[in-house]
């Protein structure tokens, strides 16, 4: 439980009850969903697989990739996300999703290769030591395994488009989402993927057009970003 802070806990916490609410404060992530599922489907089909999801929140990507067949674990440390989660997922009749209360780290220990695509997105700028969650995932997968994580660069540009933009201009997100001094610039997280075992594949910018209001994948990793991987074996 050391790698937590608290008060990102809270901070989510305090919206759970908004997490599926397409026009609430997670906006941007119903929207990106289907951007981020086809993306991760078309590297590491889902159906049949065994999938973990890090840092699930209410579950709208965890439940996404169990509509497609897959059998996901969504774990994460805000307990009341998880109620909601679960909540959906019982209104929606999705049985092939589990929900638990734990760290990746810790989740790690237990269950070492267990998990044949690990998703972790737009949870590594959350957590202190974003590198012990990187290992902590290499470790939960299969030989021969995906993982894919998603996060925002460090630079100026990420700085007045993340935050400046996306915070306070167009509110795309409530004030305070994010810590710049978090973000993570492409060469730290690949670095920490290659040290934990993982090789470092396809890398997608995520753009954001504020006149259309759409987002797309493309070229350009300044500001947010996917990245997939793959455990040697």
């Amino acid at each position: 439980m050391s790698n937590v802070d608290a008060r990102e806990l809270a901070k989510f916490s305090e919206l759970a009850h908004r997490w599926w609410d397409p026009n609430s404060e997670f906006r941007p992530l119903h929207e990106i969903n289907p951007l981020r599922l086809e993306w991760i489907e078309s590297i590491a089909p889902l159906a049949g697989r065994e999938v973990l999801d890090v840092g699930c929140g209410g579950g709208i990507l965890a439940e996404a990739m169990a509509r497609r067949a897959a059998r996901v674990t969504g774990i994460d440390l805000a307990a009341k996300p998880l109620g909601v989660a679960r909540l959906h997922a019982l209104e929606a009749e999705v049985h092939n999703v589990d929900y638990r209360e734990i760290s990746a780290e810790a989740l790690a220990e237990d269950q070492p290769a267990s998990f044949e695509v690990v998703t972790c997105m737009e949870m590594l700028e959350h957590v202190p030591e974003p590198a012990s969650v990187v290992r902590a995932c290499a470790t939960l997968l299969r030989p021969g395994g995906h993982a894919f994580f998603s996060t925002l660069n460090r630079n100026p540009k990420s700085w007045l488009f993340g935050i400046v933009g996306a915070e306070y201009v167009l509110r795309l997100l409530p004030r305070g989402t994010h810590d710049y001094a978090r973000f993570i610039r492409p060469s730290e997280l690949a670095h920490w993927c290659r040290a934990a075992g993982l090789a470092v594949g396809a890398t997608r910018g995520l753009e954001y057009d504020p006149l259309s209001r759409r987002y797309a994948l493309g070229d350009d990793t300044s500001v947010n970003y996917l990245v997939a991987c793959r455990k040697g074996g």
